[in-house]
Protein backbone atom coordinates (compact mmCIF):
# COMPACT_ATOMS: atom_id res chain seq x y z
CA UNK A 1 0.00 0.00 0.00
CA UNK A 2 1.23 3.40 -0.63
CA UNK A 3 1.63 6.14 1.60
CA UNK A 4 -1.27 8.42 -0.03
CA UNK A 5 -3.61 5.03 -0.08
CA UNK A 6 -2.79 4.46 3.75
CA UNK A 7 -3.61 8.15 4.72
CA UNK A 8 -6.58 7.96 2.37
CA UNK A 9 -7.59 4.15 4.14
CA UNK A 10 -7.22 5.64 7.48
CA UNK A 11 -9.38 8.78 6.28
CA UNK A 12 -11.90 6.46 5.12
CA UNK A 13 -12.31 4.13 8.11
CA UNK A 14 -11.99 6.47 10.46
CA UNK A 15 -15.04 9.02 8.75
CA UNK A 16 -16.82 6.07 8.74
CA UNK A 17 -16.24 4.90 12.04
CA UNK A 18 -17.15 8.40 13.36
CA UNK A 19 -20.19 8.76 11.21
CA UNK A 20 -21.47 5.20 12.67
CA UNK A 21 -20.69 6.41 16.24
CA UNK A 22 -23.07 9.38 15.84
CA UNK A 23 -25.84 6.98 14.47
CA UNK A 24 -25.41 4.47 17.02
CA UNK A 25 -26.07 6.88 19.65
CA UNK A 26 -29.01 8.48 18.27
CA UNK A 27 -30.38 4.73 17.69
CA UNK A 28 -29.22 4.19 21.28
CA UNK A 29 -31.25 7.35 22.39
CA UNK A 30 -34.61 6.70 20.61
CA UNK A 31 -34.61 2.89 21.19
CA UNK A 32 -33.14 1.62 24.30
CA UNK A 33 -34.55 -1.56 24.80
CA UNK A 34 -34.52 -4.56 23.06
CA UNK A 35 -36.49 -4.61 19.35
CA UNK A 36 -37.41 -7.02 17.08
CA UNK A 37 -35.49 -10.06 17.61
CA UNK A 38 -32.93 -8.41 20.19
CA UNK A 39 -35.94 -9.79 22.51
CA UNK A 40 -34.49 -12.97 22.23
CA UNK A 41 -30.76 -12.05 21.59
CA UNK A 42 -29.86 -9.20 24.51
CA UNK A 43 -31.60 -11.79 27.20
CA UNK A 44 -29.30 -15.01 25.93
CA UNK A 45 -26.58 -13.14 25.63
CA UNK A 46 -26.97 -11.19 29.07
CA UNK A 47 -27.75 -15.50 30.53
CA UNK A 48 -24.42 -15.44 29.23
CA UNK A 49 -22.39 -13.01 30.90
CA UNK A 50 -23.68 -14.20 34.21
CA UNK A 51 -22.36 -17.79 33.23
CA UNK A 52 -25.67 -19.47 32.83
CA UNK A 53 -24.74 -21.21 29.75
CA UNK A 54 -27.40 -23.80 30.47
CA UNK A 55 -30.18 -21.36 29.72
CA UNK A 56 -31.19 -21.53 25.81
CA UNK A 57 -34.74 -19.35 24.80
CA UNK A 58 -36.16 -22.10 22.68
CA UNK A 59 -36.99 -19.11 20.06
CA UNK A 60 -33.69 -18.57 19.04
CA UNK A 61 -32.69 -20.00 15.70
CA UNK A 62 -29.32 -19.65 15.34
CA UNK A 63 -26.04 -21.33 17.60
CA UNK A 64 -24.55 -19.21 20.23
CA UNK A 65 -21.40 -18.11 18.43
CA UNK A 66 -22.52 -14.28 18.66
CA UNK A 67 -23.29 -14.56 22.98
CA UNK A 68 -19.91 -17.14 23.28
CA UNK A 69 -17.64 -13.67 21.15
CA UNK A 70 -19.88 -11.15 23.32
CA UNK A 71 -18.91 -12.24 26.44
CA UNK A 72 -15.42 -12.87 25.25
CA UNK A 73 -15.35 -9.33 24.39
CA UNK A 74 -17.45 -7.86 27.65
CA UNK A 75 -15.52 -9.71 30.47
CA UNK A 76 -11.90 -8.95 29.33
CA UNK A 77 -13.77 -4.92 29.11
CA UNK A 78 -14.99 -5.26 32.40
CA UNK A 79 -11.68 -6.51 34.00
CA UNK A 80 -9.94 -3.68 32.18
CA UNK A 81 -11.89 -0.77 32.70
CA UNK A 82 -13.62 -1.29 36.23
CA UNK A 83 -17.02 -1.67 34.97
CA UNK A 84 -19.87 -3.04 36.82
CA UNK A 85 -23.61 -2.89 37.02
CA UNK A 86 -26.26 -2.28 34.83
CA UNK A 87 -23.43 -1.05 31.74
CA UNK A 88 -22.23 -4.77 31.87
CA UNK A 89 -23.90 -6.94 28.94
CA UNK A 90 -26.35 -4.26 28.88
CA UNK A 91 -28.47 -3.54 25.39
CA UNK A 92 -26.31 -1.19 24.28
CA UNK A 93 -22.83 -2.46 25.28
CA UNK A 94 -23.93 -5.60 23.03
CA UNK A 95 -25.15 -3.46 20.31
CA UNK A 96 -21.78 -1.74 20.29
CA UNK A 97 -19.72 -4.97 19.47
CA UNK A 98 -21.45 -5.63 16.09
CA UNK A 99 -20.37 -1.60 15.84
CA UNK A 100 -16.48 -3.32 16.39
CA UNK A 101 -17.14 -6.32 13.62
CA UNK A 102 -18.22 -3.54 11.04
CA UNK A 103 -14.97 -1.84 11.64
CA UNK A 104 -13.44 -5.34 11.19
CA UNK A 105 -15.88 -6.18 7.96
CA UNK A 106 -14.37 -2.36 6.42
CA UNK A 107 -10.85 -3.73 6.82
CA UNK A 108 -11.72 -7.21 5.08
CA UNK A 109 -13.39 -5.67 2.31
CA UNK A 110 -10.68 -3.57 1.23
CA UNK A 111 -8.16 -6.95 1.71
CA UNK A 112 -10.36 -8.66 -0.58
CA UNK A 113 -10.51 -5.86 -2.63
CA UNK A 114 -6.92 -5.76 -3.08
CA UNK A 115 -6.31 -9.69 -3.27
CA UNK A 116 -8.70 -10.60 -6.15
CA UNK A 117 -7.77 -7.85 -8.48
CA UNK A 118 -4.03 -7.11 -7.56
CA UNK A 119 -3.48 -8.26 -11.12
CA UNK A 120 -5.43 -5.23 -12.26
CA UNK A 121 -2.82 -2.41 -12.45
CA UNK A 122 -5.21 -0.12 -14.03
CA UNK A 123 -7.07 0.03 -10.93
CA UNK A 124 -6.17 2.93 -8.59
CA UNK A 125 -6.19 3.01 -5.04
CA UNK A 126 -8.49 5.92 -4.53
CA UNK A 127 -10.93 3.34 -6.57
CA UNK A 128 -10.38 0.93 -3.63
CA UNK A 129 -10.81 2.77 -0.91
CA UNK A 130 -14.29 3.94 -2.64
CA UNK A 131 -15.65 0.26 -3.18
CA UNK A 132 -14.48 -0.30 0.63
CA UNK A 133 -16.63 2.49 1.38
CA UNK A 134 -19.18 1.83 -0.66
CA UNK A 135 -19.64 -1.66 0.36
CA UNK A 136 -19.28 -1.04 3.83
CA UNK A 137 -22.12 1.06 3.62
CA UNK A 138 -24.22 -1.64 1.62
CA UNK A 139 -27.74 -0.46 3.49
CA UNK A 140 -28.87 -4.15 4.35
CA UNK A 141 -25.77 -5.12 6.13
CA UNK A 142 -25.05 -1.30 7.64
CA UNK A 143 -28.02 -0.98 9.06
CA UNK A 144 -28.29 -4.36 10.93
CA UNK A 145 -25.01 -2.76 12.56
CA UNK A 146 -26.72 -0.67 15.06
CA UNK A 147 -28.75 -3.74 16.49
CA UNK A 148 -27.63 -6.80 18.25
CA UNK A 149 -28.32 -9.03 15.34
CA UNK A 150 -25.78 -12.00 14.15
CA UNK A 151 -25.50 -10.16 10.41
CA UNK A 152 -22.63 -8.58 11.48
CA UNK A 153 -20.85 -11.12 13.28
CA UNK A 154 -21.88 -13.75 10.58
CA UNK A 155 -19.72 -11.47 7.43
CA UNK A 156 -17.13 -10.69 9.39
CA UNK A 157 -16.14 -14.14 9.77
CA UNK A 158 -17.76 -15.37 6.47
CA UNK A 159 -15.19 -12.83 4.78
CA UNK A 160 -12.30 -13.42 7.04
CA UNK A 161 -12.62 -16.89 5.82
CA UNK A 162 -12.24 -15.95 2.33
CA UNK A 163 -9.49 -13.93 2.48
CA UNK A 164 -7.67 -16.49 3.81
CA UNK A 165 -8.66 -19.08 1.76
CA UNK A 166 -7.99 -16.23 -1.61
CA UNK A 167 -4.10 -16.45 0.50
CA UNK A 168 -3.98 -20.14 0.80
CA UNK A 169 -4.15 -20.49 4.47
CA UNK A 170 -7.37 -23.49 4.81
CA UNK A 171 -6.83 -24.38 7.93
CA UNK A 172 -7.26 -20.78 9.45
CA UNK A 173 -10.10 -20.54 6.68
CA UNK A 174 -11.85 -23.69 7.77
CA UNK A 175 -11.78 -22.56 11.74
CA UNK A 176 -13.17 -19.16 10.57
CA UNK A 177 -15.78 -20.95 8.50
CA UNK A 178 -16.90 -22.98 11.99
CA UNK A 179 -17.02 -19.27 13.58
CA UNK A 180 -18.81 -18.16 11.02
CA UNK A 181 -21.41 -21.63 11.03
CA UNK A 182 -21.55 -20.29 14.66
CA UNK A 183 -23.35 -17.40 13.76
CA UNK A 184 -25.42 -18.95 11.71
CA UNK A 185 -26.03 -22.57 10.28
CA UNK A 186 -26.18 -21.26 6.27
CA UNK A 187 -22.70 -19.87 6.41
CA UNK A 188 -21.69 -23.88 5.70
CA UNK A 189 -22.51 -22.76 2.33
CA UNK A 190 -19.68 -20.39 1.97
CA UNK A 191 -17.18 -22.92 3.57
CA UNK A 192 -18.17 -25.31 0.73
CA UNK A 193 -17.36 -21.85 -1.60
CA UNK A 194 -14.43 -21.31 -0.32
CA UNK A 195 -13.30 -24.53 -0.89
CA UNK A 196 -15.04 -25.06 -4.19
CA UNK A 197 -13.01 -21.80 -5.16
CA UNK A 198 -9.72 -24.15 -4.62
CA UNK A 199 -11.02 -26.58 -6.80
CA UNK A 200 -12.41 -24.49 -9.39
CA UNK A 201 -8.69 -22.68 -9.71
CA UNK A 202 -7.15 -25.96 -10.00
CA UNK A 203 -10.29 -27.21 -12.68
CA UNK A 204 -9.04 -23.90 -14.89
CA UNK A 205 -5.24 -24.59 -14.80
CA UNK A 206 -6.42 -28.07 -15.79
CA UNK A 207 -9.28 -27.01 -18.36
CA UNK A 208 -6.40 -24.52 -20.10
CA UNK A 209 -3.69 -27.05 -20.22
CA UNK A 210 -6.52 -28.92 -22.05
CA UNK A 211 -7.62 -26.01 -24.73
CA UNK A 212 -3.52 -25.62 -24.80
CA UNK A 213 -3.30 -29.12 -26.47
CA UNK A 214 -6.09 -28.92 -28.81
CA UNK A 215 -4.33 -25.23 -29.97
CA UNK A 216 -7.61 -23.79 -28.72
CA UNK A 217 -6.16 -19.54 -28.03
CA UNK A 218 -7.89 -19.53 -25.03
CA UNK A 219 -10.62 -20.63 -22.14
CA UNK A 220 -13.64 -17.76 -23.31
CA UNK A 221 -13.46 -18.75 -26.86
CA UNK A 222 -16.75 -20.27 -27.14
CA UNK A 223 -17.56 -19.03 -23.30
CA UNK A 224 -22.03 -18.96 -23.29
CA UNK A 225 -22.67 -21.59 -26.02
CA UNK A 226 -24.44 -24.48 -25.29
CA UNK A 227 -22.01 -26.55 -26.99
CA UNK A 228 -18.53 -25.50 -24.92
CA UNK A 229 -20.72 -25.98 -21.32
CA UNK A 230 -21.02 -29.76 -22.89
CA UNK A 231 -17.57 -29.84 -23.43
CA UNK A 232 -17.31 -28.49 -19.82
CA UNK A 233 -19.04 -31.05 -18.40
CA UNK A 234 -17.18 -33.72 -20.12
CA UNK A 235 -14.02 -32.46 -18.66
CA UNK A 236 -14.97 -32.18 -15.51
CA UNK A 237 -16.39 -35.84 -15.39
CA UNK A 238 -13.23 -37.27 -16.91
CA UNK A 239 -11.33 -34.98 -14.53
CA UNK A 240 -12.74 -35.62 -11.11
CA UNK A 241 -13.41 -39.52 -12.64
CA UNK A 242 -9.30 -39.72 -12.17
CA UNK A 243 -8.16 -41.15 -8.99
CA UNK A 244 -5.21 -39.22 -8.51
CA UNK A 245 -7.00 -36.00 -9.22
CA UNK A 246 -9.82 -36.69 -7.20
CA UNK A 247 -6.78 -37.20 -4.35
CA UNK A 248 -5.33 -33.78 -5.21
CA UNK A 249 -8.37 -32.14 -4.87
CA UNK A 250 -8.85 -33.97 -1.37
CA UNK A 251 -5.38 -33.17 0.06
CA UNK A 252 -6.19 -29.25 -1.04
CA UNK A 253 -9.83 -29.26 0.36
CA UNK A 254 -9.47 -31.41 3.57
CA UNK A 255 -10.25 -28.50 6.41
CA UNK A 256 -13.16 -27.36 4.31
CA UNK A 257 -14.57 -31.30 3.72
CA UNK A 258 -14.04 -32.11 7.93
CA UNK A 259 -16.24 -28.85 8.18
CA UNK A 260 -18.68 -30.30 6.17
CA UNK A 261 -18.51 -33.40 7.80
CA UNK A 262 -19.09 -31.67 11.34
CA UNK A 263 -21.99 -29.84 9.84
CA UNK A 264 -23.63 -33.22 9.14
CA UNK A 265 -22.73 -34.79 12.37
CA UNK A 266 -24.73 -31.52 13.74
CA UNK A 267 -27.66 -31.87 11.73
CA UNK A 268 -27.83 -35.31 12.42
CA UNK A 269 -27.67 -34.85 16.23
CA UNK A 270 -29.32 -31.58 16.35
CA UNK A 271 -32.45 -33.12 13.90
CA UNK A 272 -32.50 -30.42 11.63
CA UNK A 273 -30.60 -27.41 10.42
CA UNK A 274 -32.81 -25.19 12.91
CA UNK A 275 -32.17 -24.54 16.53
CA UNK A 276 -34.74 -24.07 18.67
CA UNK A 277 -38.32 -22.86 16.82
CA UNK A 278 -38.51 -25.11 13.87
CA UNK A 279 -42.09 -24.73 12.77
CA UNK A 280 -41.18 -20.77 11.38
CA UNK A 281 -38.16 -21.54 9.50
CA UNK A 282 -39.27 -25.18 7.40
CA UNK A 283 -37.17 -25.40 4.35
CA UNK A 284 -38.57 -26.04 1.12
CA UNK A 285 -38.43 -25.98 -2.87
CA UNK A 286 -38.97 -21.89 -2.77
CA UNK A 287 -37.07 -21.09 -6.87
CA UNK A 288 -38.31 -17.25 -6.81
CA UNK A 289 -36.39 -16.42 -3.81
CA UNK A 290 -33.17 -16.68 -6.88
CA UNK A 291 -35.29 -14.70 -9.01
CA UNK A 292 -35.60 -12.02 -5.23
CA UNK A 293 -31.98 -12.08 -5.26
CA UNK A 294 -31.27 -11.46 -8.46
CA UNK A 295 -33.72 -8.45 -8.44
CA UNK A 296 -32.24 -7.04 -5.49
CA UNK A 297 -28.85 -7.48 -6.95
CA UNK A 298 -29.96 -5.43 -9.78
CA UNK A 299 -31.34 -2.89 -7.43
CA UNK A 300 -28.46 -2.12 -5.27
CA UNK A 301 -25.73 -2.51 -8.50
CA UNK A 302 -27.96 -0.98 -10.99
CA UNK A 303 -24.45 1.33 -12.07
CA UNK A 304 -23.07 -1.64 -13.13
CA UNK A 305 -25.96 -4.25 -14.43
CA UNK A 306 -27.80 -1.63 -16.34
CA UNK A 307 -25.46 0.22 -18.18
CA UNK A 308 -26.62 0.94 -21.90
CA UNK A 309 -23.92 -1.41 -23.60
CA UNK A 310 -25.29 -4.08 -21.26
CA UNK A 311 -28.71 -4.10 -21.80
CA UNK A 312 -27.93 -3.40 -25.54
CA UNK A 313 -25.79 -6.53 -25.50
CA UNK A 314 -28.60 -8.70 -23.62
CA UNK A 315 -30.83 -7.55 -26.43
CA UNK A 316 -29.02 -8.55 -29.14
CA UNK A 317 -28.53 -11.88 -26.91
CA UNK A 318 -32.66 -12.39 -27.43
CA UNK A 319 -32.40 -11.66 -31.25
CA UNK A 320 -30.01 -14.11 -31.61
CA UNK A 321 -31.03 -17.01 -29.44
CA UNK A 322 -34.66 -15.74 -28.91
CA UNK A 323 -35.96 -19.76 -29.29
CA UNK A 324 -33.95 -20.43 -26.24
CA UNK A 325 -34.95 -17.70 -24.17
CA UNK A 326 -38.63 -18.16 -25.00
CA UNK A 327 -38.37 -21.89 -23.27
CA UNK A 328 -36.37 -19.95 -20.24
CA UNK A 329 -39.54 -17.49 -20.00
CA UNK A 330 -41.81 -20.36 -20.29
CA UNK A 331 -39.83 -22.44 -17.40
CA UNK A 332 -39.62 -19.34 -15.65
CA UNK A 333 -43.57 -19.16 -15.10
CA UNK A 334 -43.97 -22.06 -14.43
CA UNK A 335 -41.81 -22.40 -11.71
CA UNK A 336 -42.92 -19.02 -10.47
CA UNK A 337 -46.51 -20.67 -10.53
CA UNK A 338 -45.78 -24.10 -8.85
CA UNK A 339 -42.89 -22.91 -6.20
CA UNK A 340 -44.02 -19.36 -5.10
CA UNK A 341 -44.32 -20.24 -1.19
CA UNK A 342 -45.76 -16.67 1.29
CA UNK A 343 -44.21 -16.85 5.01
CA UNK A 344 -47.05 -15.94 7.64
CA UNK A 345 -43.87 -13.38 8.91
CA UNK A 346 -43.81 -11.46 5.21
CA UNK A 347 -47.46 -10.69 4.94
CA UNK A 348 -47.81 -10.38 9.13
CA UNK A 349 -45.51 -7.90 10.55
CA UNK A 350 -45.61 -4.66 9.02
CA UNK A 351 -42.53 -3.29 10.51
CA UNK A 352 -40.37 -4.72 7.76
CA UNK A 353 -40.48 -3.11 3.71
CA UNK A 354 -40.48 -6.55 2.48
CA UNK A 355 -44.06 -6.35 3.79
CA UNK A 356 -44.67 -3.18 1.88
CA UNK A 357 -42.90 -4.89 -0.88
CA UNK A 358 -45.25 -7.70 -1.29
CA UNK A 359 -48.55 -6.09 -0.09
CA UNK A 360 -47.96 -2.94 -3.04
CA UNK A 361 -46.43 -5.11 -5.64
CA UNK A 362 -46.97 -8.66 -5.21
CA UNK A 363 -50.34 -8.58 -4.52
CA UNK A 364 -52.16 -6.11 -6.43
CA UNK A 365 -52.78 -9.01 -9.07
CA UNK A 366 -52.34 -12.49 -8.97
CA UNK A 367 -50.94 -12.14 -12.72
CA UNK A 368 -47.69 -9.41 -11.31
CA UNK A 369 -45.27 -12.29 -10.30
CA UNK A 370 -45.53 -13.60 -13.62
CA UNK A 371 -44.92 -9.64 -15.19
CA UNK A 372 -41.68 -9.62 -13.36
CA UNK A 373 -40.24 -12.70 -15.25
CA UNK A 374 -38.42 -10.75 -18.35
CA UNK A 375 -37.26 -8.54 -15.62
CA UNK A 376 -35.89 -11.62 -13.61
CA UNK A 377 -33.81 -13.33 -16.81
CA UNK A 378 -32.50 -9.73 -17.24
CA UNK A 379 -31.55 -9.79 -13.97
CA UNK A 380 -29.70 -13.17 -13.80
CA UNK A 381 -28.56 -12.56 -17.16
CA UNK A 382 -26.40 -9.11 -15.89
CA UNK A 383 -25.00 -11.18 -12.98
CA UNK A 384 -23.78 -13.77 -14.85
CA UNK A 385 -22.23 -11.13 -17.50
CA UNK A 386 -20.89 -8.83 -14.82
CA UNK A 387 -18.94 -11.85 -13.96
CA UNK A 388 -17.53 -12.97 -16.94
CA UNK A 389 -13.65 -12.18 -16.02
CA UNK A 390 -14.28 -14.90 -13.76
CA UNK A 391 -13.98 -19.13 -14.88
CA UNK A 392 -16.48 -20.78 -15.44
CA UNK A 393 -15.76 -23.19 -12.96
CA UNK A 394 -16.19 -20.28 -10.36
CA UNK A 395 -18.98 -19.40 -11.64
CA UNK A 396 -20.38 -22.84 -11.45
CA UNK A 397 -19.61 -23.10 -7.77
CA UNK A 398 -20.72 -19.65 -7.30
CA UNK A 399 -24.41 -19.71 -8.84
CA UNK A 400 -24.51 -23.41 -7.10
CA UNK A 401 -24.10 -21.81 -3.34
CA UNK A 402 -26.20 -19.02 -4.57
CA UNK A 403 -28.82 -21.77 -5.04
CA UNK A 404 -28.11 -23.64 -1.97
CA UNK A 405 -28.28 -20.31 0.44
CA UNK A 406 -31.33 -18.67 -1.27
CA UNK A 407 -34.03 -21.24 -2.61
CA UNK A 408 -34.56 -23.60 0.93
CA UNK A 409 -35.68 -20.10 2.59
CA UNK A 410 -39.68 -19.82 3.07
CA UNK A 411 -39.29 -16.46 3.77
CA UNK A 412 -38.61 -13.55 1.35
CA UNK A 413 -36.20 -11.92 3.56
CA UNK A 414 -33.46 -9.16 1.96
CA UNK A 415 -30.88 -10.40 5.48
CA UNK A 416 -30.45 -13.83 3.49
CA UNK A 417 -29.16 -11.78 0.41
CA UNK A 418 -26.14 -9.81 2.23
CA UNK A 419 -23.37 -12.61 1.57
CA UNK A 420 -24.37 -13.60 -1.37
CA UNK A 421 -24.51 -9.89 -2.84
CA UNK A 422 -21.23 -9.14 -1.47
CA UNK A 423 -19.35 -12.19 -2.78
CA UNK A 424 -20.51 -11.43 -6.42
CA UNK A 425 -19.72 -7.03 -6.00
CA UNK A 426 -16.01 -8.46 -4.97
CA UNK A 427 -15.32 -10.08 -7.80
CA UNK A 428 -16.47 -8.21 -10.70
CA UNK A 429 -13.77 -5.93 -12.47
CA UNK A 430 -13.69 -2.67 -10.08
CA UNK A 431 -16.36 -0.31 -11.70
CA UNK A 432 -14.91 3.43 -12.63
CA UNK A 433 -15.43 6.11 -10.11
CA UNK A 434 -18.31 7.60 -12.22
CA UNK A 435 -20.44 4.62 -11.26
CA UNK A 436 -19.10 3.59 -7.95
CA UNK A 437 -20.16 7.28 -6.85
CA UNK A 438 -23.35 6.86 -8.13
CA UNK A 439 -23.07 3.66 -6.13
CA UNK A 440 -22.79 4.87 -3.01
CA UNK A 441 -25.01 7.83 -3.22
CA UNK A 442 -27.73 5.47 -3.76
CA UNK A 443 -26.69 3.36 -0.96
CA UNK A 444 -26.63 6.90 1.41
CA UNK A 445 -29.95 7.85 0.11
CA UNK A 446 -31.21 4.17 0.80
CA UNK A 447 -29.45 4.41 4.31
CA UNK A 448 -30.85 7.87 5.20
CA UNK A 449 -34.59 6.80 4.13
CA UNK A 450 -34.27 3.99 6.51
CA UNK A 451 -32.64 5.24 9.91
CA UNK A 452 -35.60 8.36 9.09
CA UNK A 453 -37.83 5.54 9.21
CA UNK A 454 -36.68 3.86 11.75
CA UNK A 455 -36.33 6.39 14.03
CA UNK A 456 -38.66 9.30 13.18
CA UNK A 457 -41.53 7.61 11.90
CA UNK A 458 -43.20 5.38 14.42
CA UNK A 459 -46.83 3.73 15.35
CA UNK A 460 -48.30 1.62 17.62
CA UNK A 461 -50.32 -1.90 16.75
CA UNK A 462 -53.99 -1.71 18.01
CA UNK A 463 -54.23 -3.04 21.46
CA UNK A 464 -50.43 -2.92 21.93
CA UNK A 465 -48.34 0.25 23.92
CA UNK A 466 -45.31 -0.35 22.38
CA UNK A 467 -43.53 1.55 20.02
CA UNK A 468 -43.32 0.15 16.31
CA UNK A 469 -40.49 1.27 13.83
CA UNK A 470 -40.23 0.53 10.00
CA UNK A 471 -36.71 -1.61 9.30
CA UNK A 472 -35.26 -4.21 6.49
Amino acid sequence: MERSEAYGFSAAISGAFLLSCLLFSALNREQRAPYMDEAFHVPQAQAYCEGLFQQWDPMITTLPGLYLMSVGVVKPAVWLFGWSGSVVCSTGMLRFINLLFSVGNFYLLYLLLCKIHHKNKTVSGFQRILSTLTLAMFPTLYFFTFLYYTDTGSVFFTLFAYLMCLYGNHKTSALLGFCGFMFRQTNIIWTIFCGGSVVAQKLSEAWKTELQKKKEERISAMKGSFSELIKVLQFLTEYIMSFTNLVTLITLTWPYILLVIVFFSFVVINGGIVVGDRSSHEACFHIPQLFYFFSFTLFFSFPHLMTPNKIGNFLRSVRKHLVQYSILIAISIFLVWKFTYVHKYLIGDNRHYTFYVWRKVFQRHDLVKYIFVPAYIFAGWSLADSLKSKSIFWNLIYFVCVFAVTVPQKLLEFRYFILPFLIYRLNIPVPPLSRLLLELTLYIVVNAITFHLFLNKTFQWPNSEEIQRFMW
